[in-house]
């Protein structure tokens, strides 16, 4: 009888090519997207979600924290993923970030760092304080499920939360001059609010079968 348990008949020792872990990839991706898509079809308000990011502000420093998950924290580095309801992992245990929220991270942040800089130059005494940032998602834009439907946030609000030190009366319109003054001179919120020009370029690069690169490019500008 033919020993087959140790064969090697130089099949599947194979390696995968890229070419072939990249259509494995891809039918995996349209596999675990596929019912998603479906249901927003079916219903489409169970795409609408409302993406949060918060950050916490003290009197010891012009910082602000940005909360996030433990999974998150602990990593080396940021990766980003796709959020879940796109098809993406449960965050806190792949540790990927969904780039809307990171968006929405960056305006706390800066945010943040503002409103505490602001406060220092008009003298308001912040003990202590949160700042937070909602956006409104629609998944059917951004998964191709809807062609009318918008890709990107369609509304932001960002709210500040401040508790002031005690013994120390802050008049009414110095708040108001504070919270104008934050919106004015933030940077990634003037950059959300004013549309800035952009250009977007991909260029690839590969290899022929004469051993020369072939270049392959794309660019618009907006």
């Amino acid at each position: 009888m033919e020993d087959t348990k140790n064969r090697d008949d130089g099949v599947e020792s194979l390696p995968h090519t890229s070419s072939q872990l990249n259509a494995m990839a891809a039918a995996a991706l349209r596999q675990k997207q596929a019912p998603i898509k479906d249901g927003y079809k079916s219903d489409p308000s169970s795409a609408v979600v409302t993406l949060t990011s918060s950050g916490t502000l003290d009197s010891s420093s012009i910082t602000c924290k940005i909360d996030t998950g433990k999974q998150i924290s602990e990593a080396k580095q940021k990766i980003a993923g796709l959020h879940q309801k796109a098809g993406g992992d449960d965050p806190e245990i792949s540790g990927e970030l969904c780039s809307g929220d990171m968006l929405l991270e960056a305006l706390v942040a800066c945010a943040g760092v503002t409103l505490k800089a602001v406060a220092t130059a008009l003298d308001i005494p912040i003990q202590e304080g949160t700042v937070r940032a909602e956006g409104d998602l629609d998944f059917k834009g951004t998964m191709g499920v809807d062609r009318n439907a918008p890709v990107g946030f369609t509304a932001i609000r960002l709210s500040f939360e401040l508790k002031l030190e005690d013994g120390k009366e802050v008049a009414e319109d110095k708040m108001e001059k504070l919270g104008k003054l934050t919106e004015r001179y933030c940077v990634v919120l003037q950059t959300i609010a004013k549309k800035p020009e952009l250009s977007v370029s991909v260029r690839g690069t590969q290899e022929s079968e004469q051993g020369i690169d072939k270049t392959l490019a794309w660019s618009q500008k907006s």
